[in-house]
């Protein structure tokens, strides 16, 4: 069977976002979205925070060309369309935000992220104007790469600790008029916040984060007008914390009851398995 192009999955990952609604998890690895193919999922996203992990690194703490490297990888690894989480851009300036998503775009990714956070605690989300001109500089180039890859715009508030809902919406249609495809604002969590943020930017597709235990379910943010679902570093966790506890309870216990639940080898032998190249 032929895979797909990267022009294929970036067709694709544009169509998904015209109507409906859809789950994007968010593997780390190429088993991961191995084992998510196989599933059923028909788009991905990377996590920086479940690669960092996977790297002995705290989020964050990656180069771009970690990052970019990462990005190629998941990209080629996977036929289904990824986004990525592409941080804040890697660049000081609009014109090197511009350069780092030139190079983004090269990796076949088919969509990608820029937040407005900082990584500084004293200022955790940048002035508003100076978001958007790195919004421009992305939507730049990505239009001189071709105009296919779609451009998420991140308003971290809620994410840092800041909620403030009319500052959130303010950003976010300040984001879509400098180009951004799709809304995001991680961190909301009840229906009134993701309905005031969907209705803001209609018609622009909204993405929202479910990374924690929610009594929201697909159907309820479907009827929310929610067009894709995302999970950030919640299966990274899932993970490590079913690793941390059987470590624990060797090392402190001396026991071996840790592995409940857990699949077989045959069982992820047979998830993994293709004939395929990749």
């Amino acid at each position: 069977m032929t895979r797909p192009t990267v022009s294929d999955k970036r067709a694709a990952f544009r169509e998904m976002h015209r109507a409906g609604c859809f789950l994007l998890p968010n593997p780390w690895d190429a088993g991961g979205a191995r084992l998510l193919e196989r599933l059923g999922y028909r788009a991905l996203a990377t996590t920086s925070a479940g690669y960092a992990w996977s790297q002995g690194q705290a989020d964050g703490q990656l180069s771009r060309d970690d990052t970019l490297a990462h990005m190629r990888y998941m990209a080629a690894m996977s036929d289904l369309p990824i986004n990525a989480d592409f941080e804040s851009g890697f660049g000081a300036t609009p014109e090197a935000v511009f350069d780092s998503v030139s190079l983004a775009l090269e990796t076949g990714v088919a969509g990608l992220s820029i937040e407005d956070s900082t990584g500084d605690p004293a200022q955790p989300v940048r002035d508003k104007a100076q978001a958007v001109e790195r919004l421009q500089a992305a939507r730049a180039a990505i239009d001189a790469g071709g105009g296919d890859t779609l451009l998420v715009g991140r308003a971290e508030n809620y994410f840092v600790g800041r909620p403030d809902l009319d500052d959130t919406v303010e950003r976010l249609l300040a984001y879509s008029q400098a180009g951004a495809d799709c809304l995001y604002a991680p961190g909301l969590r009840t229906r009134e916040e993701i309905q005031t943020v969907v209705q803001a930017v209609a018609p622009k597709p909204v993405n929202v984060l479910i990374g924690w235990n929610s009594e929201l379910t697909v159907e309820a943010l479907a009827e929310l007008g929610v067009r894709r679902i995302s999970v950030g570093g919640a299966l990274a966790r899932a993970a490590w914390g079913g690793f941390i506890d059987a470590a624990r309870r060797m090392i402190e216990q001396g026991r071996f009851d840790g592995f409940g639940g857990t699949p077989s080898g045959a069982e992820l032998n047979e998830l993994m398995r293709h004939t395929e190249p990749r």
